[in-house]
């Protein structure tokens, strides 16, 4: 990876980290103690953090649409500001309304700043070769919850729960925001003459559709796995301290797939890893199933495994599939899908898990299964000229010239309609030309 691109994954890193620990994984140390202070049941306090993410589904495709169009660096900045508004409401807020009004500005911010707007704001600058980018901040960003939660748990012992927002607004405003205003560059030249120059292979006509439903189906278990896992693992006969202790290897089992992509799996199309990625629920399914409360840990390893490389291929497969031109306004059609399922998640795989306790297992590894089912059909495309070409799919052998003289010779001027250029020549068949 280039030093400067480096600069800006360890920036844009270290923004994902501080903007995913102050929002999306908050709730998981203070909705108790906001919900007691506000006089308000967790159940509806959960209620509104779910509809921040719905509200995320909705605002996606037209932040994507700006990221294409002027790029990341200035959306990234007005999520800082987005989310400390959205902190300072929480911290001031003295009711119901008050708290609905609170995440519904921490939704826009989330909409704004998380993820997809961090993997299009990559795109936008490094187009086609932004693949290991993307995979260096969730890297770092996988340690959102390591940091985030403690932290959260020591602002409120010391300061309370309206101190805690208050200081993760304040390291949103005067951390993050500047870093994102000083240290992001701008795209060189027009974002959308940048990507149509790179072009694009061609892509499966039903692509769109099949990856929201294969992101759909990865949502609703990454949500339903994020809420339940430790009370999963009790169900399967996990005492109460192994199934947390098991549960907390998620998180390093995460780090430990990102790793294996981006030093392994880079070589291969993110379809190769996207595959891999979705058998690890169902075989961490039937492990559990067979084994019981033992294989705690071989579960909550191999499915935070599966979410570590799924969360890459959210943002690697459709730049590999589409290629970089309006990214931002796809990816954000495409994982729509995926946030209402994983809002929608909590809700009903608990009452799943209340029907049929860990048989509940049989509709995460059936969903997990039939998203890989899905993946076939797609096929890999060879990807323009960009993408390294250990990332290429296998193609067919290239023919050559039967006569070794004309193969050392240079190559005559194209016949009428060969492109030279980013990409190789496929407008005749039979060119000889050295692009072919």
């Amino acid at each position: 990876m280039r030093a400067r691109s480096t600069l800006v994954v360890a920036v844009i890193g270290t923004t994902q980290t501080l903007a995913w620990a102050s929002s999306y994984y908050l709730p998981a140390i203070l909705a108790e103690p906001i919900a007691a202070g506000l006089g308000v049941s967790k159940a509806l306090f959960f209620g509104f953090f779910s509809a921040s993410l719905l509200l995320q589904a909705a605002l996606g495709p037209m932040i994507g649409r700006a990221i294409d169009r002027h790029g990341g660096r200035d959306v990234l900045v007005l999520s800082n500001l987005v989310l400390a508004g959205g902190l300072g409401w929480l911290a001031s807020a003295q009711g119901p309304a008050g708290l609905a009004g609170a995440w519904i500005l921490l939704g826009i911010g989330m909409a704004l700043g998380l993820y997809d707007s961090a993997f299009a704001t990559l795109t936008a600058l490094y187009g086609l070769e932004a693949r290991a980018p993307i995979t260096g901040i969730t890297l770092i960003a996988g340690f959102a919850s390591t940091l985030g939660w403690p932290l959260s748990a020591l602002l409120n012992q010391h300061f309370g729960w309206r101190g805690a927002c208050l200081g993760w607004a304040a390291v949103n405003l005067l951390v993050c925001l500047p870093m994102n205003r000083l240290l992001i560059p701008r795209p060189a030249g027009s974002v959308r003459s940048a990507a149509a120059q790179e072009g694009e292979g061609p892509a499966p006509s039903n692509g769109m559709a099949v990856l929201a439903f294969v992101f759909g189906a990865v949502g609703f278990v990454t949500g339903a796995m994020a809420a339940h896992l430790p009370r999963l693992l009790e169900l399967a006969g996990a005492s109460t301290g192994a199934a947390i202790a098991a549960a907390s290897l998620m998180g390093p089992a995460q780090v430990a797939a990102r790793l294996f992509e981006f030093g392994v799996l880079k070589r291969l199309h993110p379809l190769v890893s996207t595959r891999l990625a979705l058998l690890m629920h169902p075989l961490a399914a039937a492990f559990l199933g067979a084994l019981g409360g033992p294989a705690a840990s071989v579960f909550a390893l191999l499915h935070g495994a599966g979410n570590g490389l799924l969360t890459i291929s959210r943002g690697t497969l459709p730049l590999a599939l589409f290629g970089p031109a309006g990214y931002g306004l796809r990816t954000g059609i495409i994982v729509a899908p995926a946030r209402v399922t994983t809002a929608a998640a909590p809700l009903l795989f608990g009452l799943l898990l209340d029907a049929m306790g860990t048989g509940a297992l049989v509709a995460s590894a059936g969903l997990s299964l039939a998203a890989l089912a899905a993946l076939a059909l797609l096929r890999a495309q060879p990807p323009p000229h960009g993408l390294n070409r250990s990332s290429r799919p296998s193609a067919a052998p290239r023919s050559r010239p039967a006569r070794a003289s004309r193969a050392r010779a240079r190559p005559s001027p194209p016949p009428p309609g060969c492109r030279h250029g980013r990409r190789p020549c496929r407008s005749r068949p039979g060119c000889a030309c050295r692009n072919c």
